[in-house]
């Protein structure tokens, strides 16, 4: 699977995900997911979602159910 399809795969998972614990999507981007409180996620080609917050990565994460869990307790 070449990056870019591996990518839009990485992002379908990531919007069930948070769908799924009821995260709100303010904006997409095609890499680039905006929720709330502030958070921007970063999809990486390789299966690592990066959580910016105010311009700085906070936390790697390869773990969806982390990654939303972490949002959640903001």
């Amino acid at each position: 699977m070449n990056p870019e399809n591996a990518r839009d795969a990485f992002r379908a998972q990531l919007i069930r995900a948070l769908e799924v614990y009821e995260i709100p999507v303010l904006q997409e981007a095609p890499y680039d997911i905006h929720v709330a409180p502030d958070y921007v996620i970063h999809i990486e080609s390789h299966g690592v979602y990066k959580l910016w917050s105010a311009g700085k990565v906070v936390a790697p994460f390869d773990d969806l159910d982390e990654l939303c869990i972490f949002i959640l307790r903001g």
